[in-house]
């Protein structure tokens, strides 16, 4: 399911190797940041710079025996280092190497969802210029209502986008945070200048106050907004599924040749790729109520979150970077029909135009229940009969004692529904 760019970008970033390669990093600069100190003599760092590597098929054979792959990875890079390894993982634990790493991690995820997102902002604000003036039906409770355009649906899911941005740069910087403060984060055997030099070269912040572990309301708020972020590319899918329904058929995903959309209908061009998008929201929902149950651990720490964030940190990027590269090139080709979308416009014989009847009726004195109990009355007609709206108003002797003709006739002019068009895009940012 996954491509071979999201496999070779984001799934990059969550392989072990990767990870051994920021802890070393981290267990590197350490080193480093205690040479500062004057706690490791130079010519042992030079040769634990030298010297630092790790090898995967080595750290595992020790993890089946220590059952513990930070101590496997510690032993594996003291193997290679030698002598000097009694610097190594000074006044740390565990947690010091994982979260940190574990952070660059997510920062690294979060640049490349960044881009993702501003790739669809453009994808999106370029449609939405496109479709401006094209009119379509808006829905409420799935039935008609009013007239908007199609390019203001469009306008909408930008908005919403970009505050998606907004709340993924916040995530990004929520997680742009590193700990090297020791067993149960008192810094009791480690100078806090070294936590203070790691993170700086690693381009995180130092934790303002830590257990054994950064606490898991951090990575909550980073895989809820990844779910949040899921459930919009759920809700712009949904709307294109719906739109695509052959009774109404507005839109249509893009359909290529050789495409199949049925094994036994041949006729089929099926929403497959919307309806993948609003499978794998549910996946990026699941995973979320998944960290908030993590954010509780036993006293300072406990490791029940471990297993639970192995699987959907890297499963959460994954997916909403592979969910971002299938909707947005979906919207760059997607199939829009406005002589579809007038017909729509027509569906009610009138009826979407009930409201700017009821308040001209107001206008001449009539109360709203007054108004509003004799355009029902007229409605109803219409529904009943599938006769024409206005045809309805023009007989009518209530609504003849108080509208012309000609007023009757302005209160169907859909251009009156869309005049503010400009100003909803100048808020929204599309020029």
């Amino acid at each position: 399911m996954i491509d071979r760019y999201t496999l070779s970008k984001m799934g990059s970033i969550w392989t072990d190797e990767h990870k051994f390669s920021i802890m070393l990093r981290i267990e590197v600069l350490a080193c480093e940041a205690m040479c500062k100190l004057g706690i490791i003599p130079k010519k042992s760092l030079e040769k634990i710079k030298k010297n630092a590597k790790f090898d995967m098929e080595e750290i595992k054979r020790l993890e089946e025996k220590t059952k513990h792959d930070v101590v496997a990875f510690i032993n594996n890079v003291g193997q290679n280092i030698g002598p000097e390894a009694r610097y190594l993982h000074v006044g740390l634990t565990s947690s010091d190497l994982l979260d940190t790493s574990l952070s660059v991690q997510c920062v690294e995820a979060s640049d490349i969802l960044l881009v993702d997102l501003n790739k669809l902002l453009l994808v999106l604000k370029s449609k939405a210029k496109k479709y401006k003036d094209t009119p379509c039906i808006a829905r409420t409770h799935g039935v008609h209502a009013e007239p908007t355009t199609f390019g203001l649906k469009l306008a909408v899911w930008y908005d919403e986008t970009k505050r998606n941005l907004e709340r993924m740069e916040q995530a990004r910087e929520v997680m742009r945070i590193g700990k090297l403060s020791g067993a149960v984060g008192t810094y009791a055997n480690i100078d806090p200048y070294v936590e203070e030099f790691v993170c700086e070269m690693l381009g995180l912040k130092p934790a303002n106050i830590a257990t054994q572990i950064i606490q898991r309301d951090v990575h909550c708020q980073f895989v809820t907004t990844l779910a949040l972020i899921g459930s919009s590319l759920n809700k712009f899918a949904t709307e294109i599924r719906l739109l695509q329904k052959t009774e109404v058929l507005e839109v249509e995903e893009p359909f290529f040749k050789g495409q199949i959309g049925s094994s036994a209908m041949p006729h089929k061009r099926n929403p497959v790729t919307c309806e993948r998008i609003s499978g794998l929201s549910r996946l990026l929902r699941a995973n979320a109520q998944a960290a908030f149950e993590n954010i509780s651990l036993w006293h300072e720490r406990d490791i029940s979150h471990s297993s639970v964030e192995r699987v959907i940190l890297p499963d959460s990027t994954i997916i909403l970077n592979y969910m971002l590269h299938k909707l947005i090139p979906l919207i760059e080709g997607l199939l829009v029909y406005p002589k579809n979308m007038i017909t729509s416009l027509s569906k009610t014989n009138g009826l979407i135009y009930s409201q700017r009847v009821l308040l001209e009726l107001m206008k001449k004195g009539l109360t709203r229940e007054e108004a509003y109990n004799v355009i029902q009355h007229c409605a109803m007609q219409v529904w009943q009969e599938t006769s024409d709206f206005k045809e309805v108003l023009y007989r009518d002797r209530k609504v003849r004692k108080f509208l012309k003709p000609r007023e009757i006739d302005a209160c169907f002019d859909i251009k009156y529904y869309t005049r503010h068009r400009d100003l909803i895009y100048k808020r929204v940012g599309i020029k």
